[in-house]
Order: C-alpha cells, then structure tokens, then sequence
C-alpha cells in the first residue's frame, strides 16, 4: 500500500483525442512501445488514485464487502502493471526511440493550457477531489513538486505526451514487439477483470444503504460516483484504444482508430439500440410485442465518436423510455403508444431526443432521476458474487444506473443528457446533445471532431478546437491539446 499511496501523489497526465488519432494513424513497433511505456506509467498512477479514493470512502462506505472487493481488483491491477518486466534495450535503440520522427517538418508542440467549461463546476471530475477552493496553496504545491507530485510545468507534460511518434527509420529489436504483445495480453486480462466494477460498487452503495437504513445517498456519496465512473470511463478509453491498436497491425479498419471510428453511423446505432431495448423489454414482461419505436434519422448522418460509448446511451435511454411506457399502460396492453427518436444534426452538435408517452414524473423528482440507487422498482435486484458482466449489459431495471452513467458517457466528449417531462399530458422527453465541431473535409466526406471537455480519465481539463488550415488531412486539423 505504500506503493500505491506513492504513485497517488502523482497527477495524472492528459491525452487528447487529436493525440489518440494522429498516433493511431501510423502505428509502428517503435510508436508502439511508446505508447505502452506511457501507459505502463501512467495507469498505475490513475489505479492508485482510485484505491486510494474507494479506501477514504465516508461513513463505513469503504467496509461494505463489494466496495472491498472492487477496491483490490485496482491494487491488483496496479501491482500486474508496476512488477511487469521491462525489455533490456541497448543505448542505440533507446536514443532512437527517445528521438522524436520529425517527418512532417515541426516538432511536437507544448500542451496548451485548457479552457474552462461553463457547465462544469471546478474540480468537479478532479481524480484530487478538490474543488478549486480546497486546493493546495501555492507553497503547498510547491512542496507537491519536490515530491514528484501535482505541479510541473508545460514542458514536463510535454515530455510525457502519450502521442509521441519514434524513429522508424530501420528495423526494431525482438523485445519491443514482445513487450507489446506482452502488455496488450495484460491490458486485456485487466479490462475482463474490472468489467463487472459498475455493478459491483452497485451492489456496495446497496450493502451500505441496507447497513445504514437510507433510502437515499447523500452528496458527498454522489459526487465520488461521479468522479471515480467518469476516471474509469478514461481508464477504459486509454486500455481499450491500446488494445485496438495493437490489434489494428494485423487487421485494419479504414473507418476506425483504435475504437473511435472516424465515421460513426447514428442511424445504424439508433436502429441496434431500437432493437436490443425491443427485445429487453419483451423478455423482462413477458410481451409477445414491446412498444414499438420510431426513428427520424439522416441516414448519411456520419461523425467522429466512440461507437460503444454512443450505443450505451441510446440503449439505456430506450430502456428507460419503453419501461415507463408499459408500467404507465400496463402489460396486458396490446398496443403501446409509439416512442419517436428523432436525430437533428446542427452546426455545432447533434442533438437526439427519445419522447414517450410513459407518463411523465413531477418535476421536483426530476433531480433524483440522475441520483445514484434512485429507481422506481419496488425491489432492487442483488448480484451474486460471481456476477462478472460489463455496464452494457445492465438488466432491465432495479439499480438506477442507466440514466446517471449515460449522462456521463454523454459529458466524456462535451456532450449532455437532460430529461423534460410533461406531466399532465403523460408525455416524457430525453435529450441527448452530442457536441461537435465541422472540420474539414477528406476526399469529400465530412468529418466533425468530438470537441473535448477533459483528459482521459480524469475530467479536469477543457480544451479548445480551431480550424486547421487548409489543404491538410482532417486530423490534422484536429487542434485539441489535451482534454478527452
């Protein structure tokens, strides 16, 4: 624990997106390794702050059996990564790879301090915890760097850049590839291992409400959520992009970059989403046919985003929606009121609304509906030990998850999820707004850039997108210094 409470006086470095595609755009062997030795620093650092942050948990929260056990599948993780080998390389190969490929005539530029986001309180998604009022004062920063800890200045995070292209110019020893191979399988084994972490801190807030005789979470409660799903969102994003690319060597996808997809079909991920909530619902009442579901969508509606992270949303959101319809109407019922998805694509975003007549909510509830463990189920379901799914594969109802998770899937790239409801007319509304940019063009197809609001895994960074000039390839143009 010593280890990990070191590694936790580290800040966590930022990786934008406009990085996470220009390096995905010429993987080598040498880039590659890079990118692995980034990464093999840089996540043990953000699994410490998360053991550190489940272990200071309030209240008796940190005792609950599931808050336990989720806590030592990150100091599990964080041990694998910090005691796996590295490659004994010669000083030749290490000069090569600590010499940066200038191929494109400049070198990397210093990270651009961000801009803060209106919508987001300061600190709010900090990995630290603080608020802008409680940090460090400036000699105790002071002292933070001395340690190794939060301070530094624009060039110390620019030699830490996880997008850092080396020098191809000749062949690279065995061990590099081997060390590659040889984290992914690593990478892999973690992101099995911390799959079912949505649903088992479910099971430990449920454990702790139990304990406590509550009916609700407090806002200290609420906010640790928040904090430690959206860093596990970076988490994943940065394991998940690692793996793809190292898959992507031997098996390409023109339209993909790791997992972002530079040509995310909405319409595709609308119907699919359509059709799984259908089918959810069908099994979990007993329907022979669930309410049905109408899509308003440009079929040539193409832009730059994460697939899974947009079919998480719009498959919650469908959920929830045909949910409140068939309790609203009842299950006998042969006939539902349609459910309308309509997609309208503006300048800036993309903005996809799920109405339904499922009966509305008071307004006052509202608030509760992105509350943790808020739900309308008269029975919460309980998760057996061995329980071992992913959030996407969520049962129908009872934790009170899907809406609070999706709104922050939504907010990862700028985005937000709001609901309106219309109580007396039975009539609800979910608003999904996807923030984007239009870019340039490439070879004629439009492309829009996800404008970032946060580094990876830690949404404490807002950044700035500018047009690139013209006659550049579309991720060039792509000018987000740091935030995904």
């Amino acid at each position: 624990m010593d280890t990990i409470k070191h590694y936790s006086n580290f800040p966590a470095t930022g990786v934008s997106l406009r990085q996470m595609v220009q390096f995905g755009q010429n993987v080598s062997t040498g880039t590659l390794f890079r990118a692995s030795q980034f990464l093999s620093e840089e996540l043990p650092i953000r699994l410490a702050h998360r053991v550190q942050e489940l272990g200071d948990l309030p209240d008796g929260l940190n005792e609950m059996p599931s808050i336990r056990r989720v806590q030592d599948w990150y100091a599990q993780s964080f041990e694998e990564i910090v005691q796996l080998p590295k490659p004994s390389l010669s000083a030749e190969v290490k000069e090569r790879l600590s010499k940066a490929n200038n191929r494109h005539g400049r070198q990397s530029r210093i990270l651009s301090e961000a801009t803060p986001n209106p919508s987001v309180e300061p600190g709010q998604y900090d990995s630290t915890g603080y608020k802008k009022s409680d940090k460090p004062t400036e000699k105790e920063s002071d002292k933070e760097n001395v340690n190794g800890g939060s301070g530094g200045d624009m060039k110390v995070a620019a030699a830490k850049r996880y997008y850092s292209m080396a020098d191809d110019n000749g062949d690279w020893p065995p061990e590099l590839n081997a060390f590659n191979n040889d984290f992914s399988k690593l990478l892999e084994k973690i992101k099995r291992r911390h799959d079912p972490v949505v649903t088992t801190v479910a099971q430990g807030i449920l454990e702790y409400k139990r304990k406590r005789q509550r009916m609700q979470i407090d806002h200290s409660i609420q906010a640790f959520l928040d904090r430690f799903y959206m860093s596990r969102i970076g988490i994943r994003m940065l394991i998940g992009q690692h793996i793809a690319l190292t898959d992507q060597r031997t098996h390409s996808d023109p339209n993909y970059v790791g997992i972002i997809c530079t040509r995310t079909n909405v319409r595709d991920l609308a119907q699919e989403a359509i059709e799984n909530a259908r089918f959810v619902c069908e099994d979990h009442y007993g329907l022979f046919d669930a309410p049905k579901v109408r899509l308003v969508c440009d079929p040539n509606l193409n832009f730059m985003y994460v697939p899974g992270h947009l079919s998480h949303m719009l498959f919650e959101t469908l959920k929830n929606s045909l949910r409140a319809v068939v309790e609203t109407h009842g299950s006998e019922k042969e006939e539902f009121p349609v459910t309308d998805v309509i997609v309208s694509e503006g300048r800036e975003d993309i903005t996809i609304k799920v109405s339904d007549e499922g009966g509305g909510i008071p307004r006052s509830s509202i608030p509760l509906v992105w509350t943790y463990m808020y739900t309308t189920v008269d029975q919460t379901p309980s998760i057996d030990p061995d329980f071992n799914k992913s959030d996407f594969k969520a049962p129908m109802a009872g934790f009170g998850y899907g809406l609070p998770i999706s709104r922050l899937y939504a907010r990862y790239f700028g985005g937000d999820l709001k609901m309106i409801s219309m109580e007396g007319l039975n009539l609800a509304a979910r608003a999904m707004k996807l923030k984007l940019k239009t870019k340039g063009l490439d070879q004629g197809l439009r492309q829009r850039e996800v404008s970032e609001r946060r580094q990876v895994g830690d949404a404490e960074s807002v950044v700035n997108s500018q047009s690139g000039r013209a006659g550049e390839p579309w991720w060039r143009n792509v000018t987000m210094e740091e935030g995904v």
